[in-house]
């Protein structure tokens, strides 16, 4: 059995992918990879996702140039989760010009937002 084999996709093909920050552990995002992007992101060494929502593969940072370089690719104890532990070129990982996507906080109630916009996403994105 091939290691590729040993992984547990869903009924869609797809595993969900935490991507965290090298060197300081912060969880960036979670993306999902189909088998063709994870082909990718081993062959070019930065992350390639599948968008569920425009069904097609997605390297990240093609547009907005903040790319992952993947340091070490992990699968969890089930099989289903893949960990990614990468470099997050420019420092922000999330579309909204935020260093993550996990940027707001259950306080109480209501969710917080406790990570400030970096960049403006009109400056980052030009479509």
């Amino acid at each position: 059995m091939s290691w590729v084999d040993e992984i547990r996709w869903d009924d869609k093909g797809l595993l969900a992918v935490i991507a965290q920050e090298t060197g300081t552990g912060r969880v960036l995002m979670l993306a999902w990879m189909n088998r063709e992007a994870l082909e990718k992101t081993l062959a070019c060494g930065e992350a390639v996702y599948w968008s569920r929502s425009r069904q097609k593969l997605w390297h990240k940072g093609e547009e907005s140039g903040h790319m992952q370089r993947v340091k070490e690719i992990r699968l969890d104890c089930d099989g289903d989760v893949l960990l990614l532990e990468v470099e997050q070129v420019g420092g922000l990982a999330c579309h909204t010009g935020r260093v993550r996507c996990f940027y707001r906080k259950l306080v109480g109630e209501a969710w917080v937002e406790t990570d400030p916009v970096i960049k403006d996403p009109s400056q980052i994105y030009k479509s």
